[in-house]
């Protein structure tokens, strides 16, 4: 078993607490945060102790799950590194690129596990989609969400796209030849819509969308690749496979499943797939995952240089946006 704390118990921190108190290969030994008022709520509905010292919590603990503002990851991460304590910081993994490439130097040092809370990576619908996904060329991806001021402190690249950013960062195996991008800010001081074009080396092409003042919520991504295209709802927990493939001459095909690909070119076959979609909690499997890496010496689902390449992408989309002179 081993002993965590949590840095952080504002919405997504609580969300945290009450996924490792259901996980029994954790000890939850306290919290830290800031505001008393909160801090009394978490108490109360918990039962746990808070931590009036950041550092006597992180002595207390093997693990420090870091699930603050942004702009204290840098500063808590390395205190905990620093005290050779395992790691699980939330996304985006600090704001600054200077910031993060420190932080893989301490984690290096200190020879512990870090794993960066990029939670999309464990929606059931991308469990489920993954052993489809094979070279994709075309991607295209859309998070649009009602506005709430929670995340208005950093742009909407650094607060929704990142999480599509890091999702076509771990499918396609290729380096990123040309990024272009434009934005605009609406209610905020920074761009609230966002698109964004990644062009790979290998060819393939991912358009971006983001918006923190939609009218409605949703979290699409579609994967066009070689005779198949994988559509994966991350909202509804939905995927659906549509291939392409060869007629197969030995059975009987439903009407409305074949395409003609013109004189001499003979026809296609078209199937559909829902994969079964194992109901899970996200968080609280991604924290299990993070377990598992400690004990078992083995490498984080999402590693603290893929907290740094979303980033990396991150800030470059917002550079571009910057010079770009749509931008207003």
């Amino acid at each position: 078993m081993l002993k965590i704390g949590v840095l952080g118990a504002g919405h997504l921190g609580k969300i945290h607490i009450k996924c490792i108190k259901e996980i029994a290969d954790y000890e939850l030994i306290g919290f830290n945060d800031p505001n008393d008022g909160n801090a009394a709520k978490v108490e109360a509905e918990f039962g746990i102790r808070r931590f009036l010292s950041l550092d006597e919590l992180i002595d207390s603990v093997d693990v420090v799950d870091i699930v603050t503002p942004t702009i204290s990851h840098f500063e808590y991460a390395s205190a905990a590194l620093r005290k050779f304590r395992h790691v699980f910081i939330e996304k985006p993994i600090v704001t600054t690129l200077e910031e993060a490439k420190e932080l893989i130097k301490i984690a290096g040092e200190a020879n512990v596990k870090v794993q960066v809370g990029h939670v999309e990576r464990f929606n059931p619908a991308f469990l489920a989609a993954e052993p489809y996904l094979n070279n994709p060329m075309f991607i295209e991806t859309h998070r649009l969400a009602q506005f709430n001021p929670r995340g208005t402190d950093v742009p909407v690249i650094l607060d929704l796209m990142i999480h599509d950013i890091d999702i076509i960062l771990s499918v396609v195996n290729s380096n990123i030849r040309k990024i272009s991008a434009s934005g605009v800010a609406v209610v905020s001081d920074t761009p609230d819509i966002a698109n964004a074009r990644i062009e790979f080396d290998n060819g393939c092409v991912a358009n971006l969308t983001a918006s923190r003042i939609s009218i409605k919520n949703m979290r699409k991504s579609r994967f066009f690749q070689r005779d198949a295209y994988i559509s994966v709802d991350f909202l509804t927990k939905e995927v659906e496979v549509v291939r392409i493939k060869d007629v197969d001459k030995s059975g009987s095909i439903p009407p409305g499943l074949m395409i003609d690909l013109g004189p001499g070119k003979g026809s296609k076959q078209i199937s559909f797939t829902k994969p079964e979609i194992k109901p899970l909690n996200a968080i609280r499997t991604e924290l299990e995952s993070f377990y598992n890496a400690i004990t078992t010496n083995t490498v984080p689902s999402v590693t603290i240089n893929d907290g740094y390449s979303a980033l990396e992408v991150a800030h470059k989309v917002i550079e571009k946006i910057n010079q770009s002179p749509n931008n207003l």
